[in-house]
């Protein structure tokens, strides 16, 4: 049976996940949480079957994503990750513009969002612990695509989205540069879209299990000629 890996996985569209995969008992997941107190993994604790392996990972933490990666290699002892989905992630400073934005916010933004799946990746690429079809998923958004943010009013997320199109252009790099080693990858980009979770905020008005259902649908689905692309929860393709 296929092995997932799901960062930031306690909570909000990571715990779902959880929940949903882990309903197969053959299912081997990783699921990650920045801390490992109780408190902070109860939800997702609750949830796992006997094959989730619930580990630390602290994806603004570059010395935190290596040692998960080793301990995950010790934890799949052979086994290669399938899916691999980098949910992890932050609005950080929402309220800002492009107009009021500090340079902290700008960089938590792309520390995590950006930094933070490009040396997951990296790390369980180098480790040769990437099956050679991996489905790679990049948790973005539908403020990150320039044609739809173009159309926003009022203006919101600036740093934000700036970071999640950081994102999708780091996904069409890997696309292509991880070809070289594993021919049989796909690596997409995918808006849950606008979800009732403590980031989705006041309005959303998706449900958890709905947005989650559907993007396992569209990444069971994926075709090596999906590679590079960017869809929506639904598997609408979103313009860049």
């Amino acid at each position: 049976m296929p092995v997932y890996c799901i960062t930031g996985a306690n909570r909000g569209l990571g715990l779902e996940f959880v929940r949903q995969l882990a309903a197969n008992p053959q299912n081997t997941i990783l699921a990650t949480s920045r801390s490992a107190s109780s408190s902070d993994i109860n939800d997702l604790k609750a949830i796992s079957s006997p094959n989730t392996h619930i580990l630390q990972c602290d994806v603004s933490d570059v010395d935190s994503i290596k040692s998960f990666v080793d301990e995950a290699g010790k934890v799949l002892d052979g086994r290669k990750i399938d899916f691999l989905l980098n949910n992890a992630g932050v609005n950080y400073r929402s309220e800002q513009t492009s107009l009021h934005m500090d340079p902290e916010a700008v960089l938590q933004n792309v520390r995590i969002n950006v930094i933070g799946p490009a040396k997951v990746v990296q790390f369980f690429h180098e480790s040769g612990l990437l099956s050679e079809g991996v489905r790679i998923l990049n948790m973005t958004s539908g403020l990150a695509s320039m044609e739809r943010s173009s159309a926003i009013s009022p203006r919101k997320c600036a740093p934000y989205s700036i970071s999640k199109a950081g994102l999708n252009m780091l996904a069409v790099h890997l696309s292509g540069d991880l070809k070289a080693t594993l021919p049989g990858v796909v690596v997409i980009v995918m808006d849950p879209g606008w979800v009732k979770t403590r980031m989705g905020g006041e309005g959303a008005i998706l449900e958890p299990k709905d947005s989650i259902g559907g993007m396992l649908k569209v990444l069971h689905g994926l075709k090596s000629e999906d590679n590079g692309k960017f869809f929506t929860h639904d598997g609408s393709e979103v313009p860049w």
